[in-house]
């Protein structure tokens, strides 16, 4: 396995001053300071083409900056086959994966204003790579918050072939060999990457990173025994778990995992505070009108809250959200500053 070493050079006081104890979701929804409501954005222009009354009128299409098969796949998924029907338009998804999201992203940056290309993902091209980037192709502030779908925790998954049962036998091995210990991560900055960078400083371990273009690829690996470890979201790697080709041996929330509740956290493993969790929004171009805005989101939530969809988001391990567009934007801020102060404390820059 060719070495490519991305080790954050991050102390665990440096950790818990940046707030990192509190840096996931609560189970029970967004309980993070950054979900004060927001003061009403000033209006925005009605588009002279795109109206409450006719939108939609054509095919919407969402862009996942990120390959098929992960959690930021399936759950915009999961929502577009019914909001189709809802809106009687086609709702297709659009994987364009690649630069830890940012090709995506960029291209719904660009996008015209009228609501129908949007982006589903994850935090790193929404929160994170600005703070890694130095020549992004899109500003972040191109983007405007709808809803954040869902969360999911992440949990530290074990290729079968590297054989530990806990995180103490974890840290062992990584110990007796530095660097020897190869962890997949779903891209170079991704959550993945950087809550292993986390568990590296505070456990006072060294990995060789091994950075992939989304989660499918990087759990195959896991699976077939190319990389040891792999810190992803629980949605995506509960069912390897549970197949016996993978094993969970921590959760990387405050709080147990119901799906694999015998499992402890990293917190209760030594690591008090320890928390990093995934969470998967919707995003459109800056300048789309706030009633599109508005609908979108409010579909997005009545879809959410369905039964069907419930049931769905928690067989993938992910917990329901759907929350107002002040909420995810507030949200998302707090979120960008936190890992921006994060990073800027590792004095990690990928120089891209």
């Amino acid at each position: 396995m060719k070495r490519r070493d991305f080790t954050f050079g991050l102390s665990a006081a440096g950790l818990a001053s940046a707030g990192l104890a509190s840096a996931g979701l609560a189970s029970a929804g967004l309980a993070s300071a950054g979900l004060a409501a927001l003061a009403p954005r000033a209006a925005r222009a009605q588009s002279a083409t795109t109206t409450p009354v006719d939108w939609p009128a054509q095919t919407v299409r969402i862009i996942v900056p990120f390959p098929a098969g992960g959690t930021a796949d399936i759950l915009p998924r999961i929502v577009a086959n019914l909001l189709g029907p809802m809106w009687n338009q086609p709702v297709i998804i659009d994987n364009r994966p690649g630069a830890a999201g940012n090709i995506g992203t960029a291209m719904v940056a660009a996008a015209k204003p009228t609501g129908y290309t949007l982006l589903a993902a994850p935090p790193p091209p929404i929160a994170i790579n600005k703070h890694l980037y130095r020549n992004l192709s899109f500003d972040p502030a191109q983007l405007r918050a709808v809803t954040i779908m869902g969360s999911a925790p992440n949990v530290v998954g074990t290729s079968r072939k590297f054989n530990v049962t806990s995180i103490a036998e974890l840290i062992a091995r990584a110990k007796a060999a530095p660097g020897s210990v190869n962890v997949a991560n779903q891209g170079l900055g991704s959550t993945s990457h950087l809550t292993a960078a986390m568990f590296e400083t505070l456990a006072g371990v060294k990995f060789n990173h091994v950075p992939y273009s989304g989660t499918a690829p990087a759990l195959n690996d896991l699976m077939g025994g190319q990389v040891d470890i792999f810190f992803d979201n629980i949605a995506s790697s509960l069912p390897q778990h549970l197949a016996g080709t993978i094993r969970i041996v921590g959760v990387c929330s405050a709080d147990r995992a119901p799906q694999v509740p015998a499992i402890p956290t990293i917190a209760e493993s030594g690591f008090p505070g320890f928390s990093a969790t995934a969470w998967f929004a919707i995003m459109a171009p800056a300048d789309t009108p706030d009633d599109i805005i508005s609908k979108v989101s409010l579909d997005v939530s009545r879809v959410i809250k369905t039964p069907e969809v419930q049931k769905s988001f928690i067989n993938q391990a992910a917990q329901p959200i759907g929350n107002t567009p002040a909420e995810a934007s507030a949200f998302i801020r707090s979120e960008t500053k936190l890992w921006g102060e994060v990073i800027e404390k590792a004095g990690l820059n990928l120089h891209e």
